[in-house]
């Protein structure tokens, strides 16, 4: 199994809990442990903060073994069938990223995560809905839905879906939309965002025993003030036990007020340059 050396707090990353008092790597480790789900919300292609994913994915392995569940938003539902293809043996990688939607930074930053689940004999769970059915919806709303095979809804969360434009994030997503002018529906564009979030609730749910812990590999976008999919998971299950981790890219040297209450923790790393 591929293994990640966690990088020391500085200069590589900080981390926080919501209220901004500094928490070390042991911490986060142990509050992911005793959570039913953890969404780490991600910056797509920060290497920082891919290392860390996959030294907590294998760390929480060490913890819960067989109880650990993992799955992505870079995965789409109907792929699900050549995921568990490729985590059980039967065909190779070249096959896997020929026939699944892979994302093109997949082999450096997805791979590593997909292996350790093939290689300690865990569920991967490719939990996104299939993208052209978010097309959709962004050109004609979630109503449109309703017109799908009964197959093709297999892949999305139980119709309908419920919508609140006060959701967290929502309100940014729908002033994206208007950005677009003519060419999109703010109110769709927020709508596509919603069976996304939904979907990826739903798969998570659906795939989650009563001991396992399912840690969710997102875009930060997708969970941080607890909007997105935690709060299409607090929905479908009130009791559900979610944690959420925040990546922040940032050359601040200490935590900025304005990321309180972001997520249960924030991961602080260091800005990109263009």
């Amino acid at each position: 199994m591929q293994k990640a050396a966690v990088p020391g707090d500085e200069p590589h990353y900080r981390l926080y809990d919501g209220d901004g008092r500094a928490i070390r790597y042991e911490d986060m480790l142990d509050r992911c442990a005793r959570s039913d789900v953890v969404l780490f919300g991600e910056i797509h292609d920060h290497p920082v903060v891919h290392q860390l994913q996959l030294a907590l994915t294998t760390d929480l392995y060490g913890i819960k073994k067989k109880n650990l569940v993992l799955g992505a938003e870079m995965l789409e539902a109907d792929d699900q069938l050549v995921v568990d293809e490729y985590l059980a043996g039967l065909i190779d990688h070249d096959h896997l990223v020929q026939e699944a939607k892979v994302w093109g930074n997949y082999e450096a930053d997805y791979r590593p995560l997909v292996d350790v689940a093939r290689e300690q004999g865990i569920r991967f769970i490719a939990t996104n809905v299939p993208r052209r059915y978010a097309s959709i919806v962004a050109r004609k709303g979630l109503q449109a839905l309703e017109q799908l095979s009964d197959e093709a809804k297999r892949s999305i969360a139980p119709l309908p879906i419920m919508l609140d434009l006060a959701t967290p994030g929502y309100g940014e997503a729908r002033e994206i939309g208007r950005a677009h002018g003519a060419h999109l529906d703010a109110a769709n564009f927020v709508a596509a965002q919603a069976v996304k979030d939904a979907t990826m609730a739903y798969f998570i749910l659906k795939n989650r025993g009563p001991q396992d812990l399912f840690l969710h590999y997102n875009g930060d976008y997708h969970s941080k003030d607890r909007g997105g999919i935690c709060w299409y998971l607090e929905r479908y299950d009130p009791d559900v036990t979610v944690r959420t981790i925040s990546s922040v890219s940032s050359d601040l040297t200490g935590f900025d007020d304005a990321g309180t209450g972001r997520a249960d923790i924030v991961l602080i790393v260091p800005a990109r340059r263009s």
